[in-house]
């Protein structure tokens, strides 16, 4: 791993940035929580990669709020076009 910064996903809709936090403050310091609503999936910056990566493989596959999530490294985020702007008929 190369980054403090882990992707969540399979979560809850319902799951709120305090509970996310929550469940990944035994593993360090958590610098950011993001939880894309409706979207059942965030993102958890952790204080260290250390810390990353040991949350990442003792949550990994794990329970919670009655569903499996998966945690694994965030990959950078890729440039998209924007969207609308003018258009011709």
């Amino acid at each position: 791993m190369q980054g403090s910064k882990l992707y969540v996903g399979n979560l809850s809709y319902s799951v709120s940035v305090d509970e996310l936090k929550e469940l990944f403050l035994p593993f360090g310091e958590v610098r950011d929580v993001r939880v894309i609503e409706g979207k059942g999936f965030g993102f958890v910056e952790m204080g260290t990669q250390i810390d990353a990566e040991k949350a990442k493989k003792e949550l990994n596959g794990t329970q919670f709020m009655g569903r499996t999530v998966t945690v694994d490294e965030a990959r950078p985020q890729r440039d998209r076009p924007k969207r609308g702007g003018s258009r011709r008929y």
